[in-house]
């Protein structure tokens, strides 16, 4: 059906896609989109930490040190996969580099800095683990096998199973490297969706004959909100768009239908995230609603460096918004199933800002690669699993510097992630959710200090990087890994529900043919599916999806090194 205004709740990436989209090929003009959100940060974030310590979300734990950086955290690019994301920075001009789109600001980055992991895992005895062998055996090779071959037909019969329910036959692929870089790649954990996995070893069947050294993957120059989420902005901004920030829509309005299945949206009720004051939004016939219907940094915290993230147990707001739509209307999935279980969802990042490389150039002399986007993660050698095994402590991503646009020259900024947040430490005697930044920063010189070569060992300088440190920022995320939360594909709606007269559904909690998520890949591809549908253009117009697991050469290559 088509339109000729929008509203558009949430000002995530897909939602910018989706804006981006109809300007350009639906030839609307831009002062017919409304964007009602909370933060123009989305999930795509980075800034100083300053920023981010005022907004609504972090009020009620208001930070002592709020000097340095932080991002909640970040992603990783593939050009061979993420081809609608590509399709639309090619769209926009880059916001710090003249001349070029976005797309040929991250091409034009990559090309003169690219990716190759040479200590993707580490373990204590042991030093750089030689990831390459990625120690499957037959049973392990059988049932990944299995999953590269379930036809899509066949996909609902991985409704409800998890990962560990999958390989419940076989404890040993969650003691490979395989899975140790898989699941920290991608943040997976033993009680995540295996239909979500099968999607990703088809999509990602590439990666593994280079998962090891992540030579797939691509970068962008700086914090992906400077290098993707502030062009977009910069550029519907110019094209007449309307921002209202610190809104929060809390309720629907719907048409009354004899059947009560039409999904028409009438009007909207909207919070003042600041006041608390409510108004109302009417929507005519001749405007689409599209609505991203969670974000996986809703109710994060932030802590500092002396300071935990304090636990939000607020249901995530877009979520529970969601939830009254699909209250109302029976085929609108469940998002429950995605926001009420923060023991298959939770992570504790960290950013950390040091105002010397002391702590840099440690990192690069045990790991013997220059800072560029690697990443690392520390293996354990005691059993740290439910199922009794040794597992990863923690995730660091040593980023090129600068990561931010205004980062001195003598500043560090690293990322790190605890998958596991309640999990207790090696070397701070408590769980990761409970460390202040300053513990984490301990917990880390720890762990680099049981892979150090030597001869020297990065203890003798622990006293120079605690003093070198500027501030390290705990996040504590809820919903971090929910998109891949066990579930059955009628869980989440598609981006055009049935019997929807003007409502669509865009980002990560949407049902899309093949697509995986966790990628900015399938965020944007929802905004571009509805703003085809409500602009008439046809589907055929979309990019066209790669289809690697169709690929012999792809195939042959995967099978090798599942040998290997």
């Amino acid at each position: 059906m088509i339109k000729h205004k929008a509203i558009m709740i949430g000002a995530g990436l897909a939602n910018m896609a989706s804006a981006v989209y109809l300007i350009q090929e639906g030839h609307w003009d831009g002062s017919a989109i409304t964007f009602y959100g909370i933060d123009d940060h989305g999930s795509n974030d980075g800034s100083a930490a300053d920023e981010q310590a005022a907004d609504y979300w972090n009020k009620n734990h208001p930070l002592e040190n709020t000097m340095g950086y932080v991002a909640r955290g970040g992603r990783m690019l593939n050009y061979r996969t993420y081809v609608d994301l590509m399709d639309l920075l090619s769209r926009v001009p880059s916001v710090t580099e003249p001349n070029m789109t976005a797309a040929e600001d991250t091409k034009d980055f990559d090309a003169k800095h690219p990716t190759f992991d040479k200590a993707r895992l580490l373990r204590r005895g042991e030093g750089i683990v030689n990831a390459g062998k990625l120690g499957l055996d037959n049973m392990d090779r059988m049932l990944l096998t299995k999953l590269v071959m379930m036809p899509e037909k066949d996909e609902e019969r991985l409704d409800n199973v998890t990962i560990a329910d999958y390989f419940r036959d076989d404890p040993h692929m969650f003691t490979t490297n395989f899975w140790y870089m898989w699941e920290t790649t991608f943040a997976f954990r033993t009680q995540s969706s295996a239909q979500e996995l099968r999607r990703y070893m088809h999509q990602m069947l590439f990666e593994f004959t280079q998962i090891e050294h992540l030579v797939g993957v691509n970068r962008t120059r700086y914090n992906q909100y400077e290098s993707i989420m502030l062009p977009l902005i910069e550029y519907l901004k110019k094209a007449g768009v309307r921002f209202e920030f610190g809104k929060i829509v809390s309720d629907w309005q719907f048409r009354d239908s004899p059947m009560q299945d039409e999904i028409t949206v009438t009007g909207l009720e909207l919070t003042d995230a600041k006041t608390g004051q409510n108004s109302h939004v009417a929507v005519d016939g001749d405007t689409a609603v599209i609505f991203t219907n969670g974000s996986i940094t809703d109710s994060a915290t932030l802590g500092d460096f002396n300071t935990p993230a304090h636990e939000n147990m607020d249901y995530g707001i877009s979520a529970a918004l969601w939830k009254k739509a699909a209250t109302r209307f029976y085929n609108l999935g469940n998002p429950d199933k995605f926001f009420a279980d923060r023991n298959a969802s939770e992570w504790v990042s960290f950013t950390l800002t040091t105002k010397d490389h002391t702590l840099l150039n440690e990192i690069t002399r045990i790991t013997t690669q220059v800072p560029g986007n690697a990443l690392n993660s520390f293996l354990s050698v005691a059993p740290v699993s439910e199922a009794g095994k040794p597992d990863v402590n923690m995730s660091i991503v040593v980023h090129h510097q600068p990561h931010f646009v205004s980062q001195k020259a003598n500043e560090t900024v690293i990322w790190g992630y605890f998958l596991y947040p309640r999990r207790t430490g090696e070397f701070v005697a408590k769980p990761y959710i409970e460390m202040t930044g300053k513990e984490m920063t301990q917990e880390l010189i720890g762990q680099l200090s049981m892979v150090d070569p030597g001869p020297v060992n990065i203890r003798d300088k622990e006293q120079a990087i605690m003093d070198s440190v500027v501030n390290c920022i705990p996040v504590y995320m809820p919903y971090a890994s929910a998109l891949f939360n066990n579930r059955a594909k009628s869980d989440r709606p598609l981006v055009i529900p049935e019997h929807s007269t003007n409502l669509a559904f865009t980002g990560e909690f949407v049902e899309q043919p093949y697509q995986m998520i966790f990628t900015e890949q399938s965020a944007v591809r929802s905004g571009e599916i509805a703003a085809y549908h409500f602009a008439g253009i046809p589907m055929s117009r979309l990019v066209k999806t790669p289809y690697y697991d169709k690929d012999i050469p792809t195939l042959l290559r995967a099978t090798r090194k599942m040998f290997a």
